[in-house]
């Protein structure tokens, strides 16, 4: 199985030959490897000359911002899966592509898995909501780790490539549409990147422009009628969060496959036995 692994770069030198090392140390070799620079002013494109025999393909030329270079990425793309290592990224290990790819065959489009956060002083996981099935009040309240998820190439020719009008928002956006559309995910119980927490998605002073880029898309993709329930959903959850303690004992049991089993089995014991009369 084919992945192509996509990093976009500005003037990001050290980080982007952080991020070329870790790929191409893959224990896993049926990837290729796309590399697109945004004409940076620093030893970018020195960096990627130097790799240029083990990179299948660079280019280094102005852009229009994250989603433009990412969207130069697809269309270069031909791989089965695509993933987006962003420079100063890193693959949590040298088996990652290995973990996830050798021998193994998915039905659903979107493969998602957990992503170690690097805030230079301390690391934490986010485990891209584990074995939940999505659905589109996951993506309301939050959204799905880009860059520990895997997305099929046909998503990208069924829903368009990333909206180019948005700065931060897009991938978010191409998020909702898969999930709109009845695409399905599976999760990986995998660490698939180290992922360095002090990008702009994650800079302060862009949080503003992230929740004013999220209400236009809400509004373009989803009624407002719509948009007032989810809002509802809300402040019941927030509700049931500070009213009940036990919340958090059902929210473990639905993410955990063992505990839900279990759960499940102890229920079709109490209904056989009669006990529920």
């Amino acid at each position: 199985m084919k992945v192509s692994v996509i990093t976009i770069n500005y003037n990001n030198a050290a980080g982007l030959e952080k991020t070329i090392k870790s790929v191409l140390s893959q224990s896993y070799q049926d990837f290729e490897y796309i590399v697109i620079d945004g004409d940076s002013a620093d030893r970018s494109r020195e960096i990627l000359e130097s790799y240029s025999e083990q990179i299948d393909y660079w280019i280094s030329e102005p852009d229009n911002g994250i989603y433009n270079a990412m969207n130069k990425g697809i269309r270069q793309a031909t791989g089965q899966y695509l993933h987006f290592l962003n420079s100063g990224d890193i693959y949590a290990s040298g088996n990652v592509l290995e973990n996830v790819f050798r021998n193994k065959e998915y039905k659903d489009p979107i493969l998602r898995g957990i992503q170690i956060c690097d805030c230079g002083t301390h690391q934490f996981r986010w485990y891209n909501h584990g074995l939940e099935d999505i659905t589109l009040y996951h993506l309301y309240v939050d959204t799905l780790q880009h860059q520990a998820t895997f997305i099929n190439a046909t998503l990208f020719k069924k829903y368009g490539l990333y909206d180019e009008k948005y700065r931060i928002g897009s991938d978010w956006k191409f998020f909702i549409q898969a999930i709109l559309g009845g695409e399905s995910s599976f999760y990986l119980n995998i660490d698939i990147v180290i992922f360095d927490m002090t990008g702009i998605s994650n800079n302060p002073k862009y949080k503003k422009l992230m929740y004013e880029e999220r209400a236009l898309i809400m509004d373009e993709l989803i009624p407002k009628t719509i948009q007032r329930n989810y809002d509802r959903l809300i402040s019941l959850d927030k509700q049931m969060r500070e009213d009940a303690p036990y919340y958090y004992v059902i929210n473990f049991v639905k993410r955990n496959r063992f505990p839900y089993f279990c759960i499940r089995v102890l229920n079709k014991i109490y209904k056989i036995l009669g006990l529920n009369r």
